[in-house]
């Protein structure tokens, strides 16, 4: 099984024809799996999960950003107790998702500085413990963890710790990037995330590093060439998922939409929310 989707919901204008942000359900109507950034940078109440939920179908899945500083980017590096505390908190905000069989996934993203030592291995062993039972995947932005006499120990140890590892498409001339190397390190999820390749806007500074770092469509041929790789892995593991996060300029969804129509498939499950309950007094 093949799904697609894109990151966050509300900036994807191509969905609709009105000068405003995108709805949840109006997303959901068209992908049936979207990435959530909200709790990389505040976890978020339960009673917000719980909305997210109402507005799409039963069959929607969510994958879900962990904390900030459960990867390291924070500011102020947190203690251990403060750190089990974060994961405490965020297990139980993830905690209706799982439930409902929603949570396609948790998705550690580390930082250019988390390069592969005992240190590091030891810190995603860690993770496993205190979310045993969560799916989890890994993205890594340090060409380090690809070089030929550690990356072949990554993937067993990926899957020794039921890890799935991001295939991630960038600018891999940097030692801040990594190659898109697509394996199968679980065998209910390869997972995908598609930033583009715009180099020069990779390695950007300043204020609106974040917009120019995505600025990038993909274009036939390459999406084409997306279809021939994903049409050789598809009977290796279950679902593939992925994401594209080459929105600077509004060219994720379109780009979504063009490789769905390539692969010729349709999304099952795909309709309204269900209705909401109603605690009548």
């Amino acid at each position: 099984m093949i799904t697609i989707g894109a990151t966050t919901w509300s900036e994807h204008k191509a969905l609709i024809t009105e000068d405003r942000p995108v709805t949840l359900a109006e997303y959901a109507a068209n992908f049936p799996v979207v990435e959530v950034d909200t709790f990389f940078y505040g976890i978020p109440r339960i009673s917000t999960v719980k909305n997210w939920q109402a507005q799409v179908p039963p069959a929607f899945h969510f994958v879900v950003k962990a904390h900030r500083s459960m990867t390291g980017h924070s500011d102020k590096k947190a203690n251990l107790a403060e750190l089990k505390e974060t994961f405490a908190n965020f297990k139980l905000a993830v905690g209706p998702l799982v439930e409902t069989g929603q949570l396609k996934t948790v998705l550690f993203q580390f930082p250019p500085y988390f390069i592969p030592t005992k240190k590091s291995i030891n810190y995603l062993r860690q993770i496993r413990a205190w979310l045993p039972a969560l799916p989890l995947c890994l993205e890594f932005r340090n060409q380090a963890w690809y070089q030929p006499n550690t990356l072949q120990s990554l993937v067993a140890f990926c899957r020794q710790e039921r890890f799935t590892l991001t295939a991630a498409d960038e600018p891999h001339q940097t030692e801040a990037s990594v190659p898109f190397y697509p394996v199968v390190t679980t065998p209910d999820l390869m997972f995908w995330r598609l930033h583009g390749r715009n180099q020069q806007g990779w390695l950007k500074k300043g204020p609106n590093w974040r917009k120019e770092r995505t600025l990038y469509r993909y274009d036939h041929a390459e999406l084409e060439q997306f279809k021939q790789t994903l049409v050789g892995l598809q009977n290796d593991v279950k679902e593939i998922c992925i994401i594209f996060n080459n929105n600077s300029a509004g060219d994720a969804v379109p780009n979504a939409l063009t490789l769905k129509e390539l692969l010729g498939i349709d999304f099952d499950g795909l309709g309204p929310p269900p209705p909401t309950q109603l605690n009548l007094i």
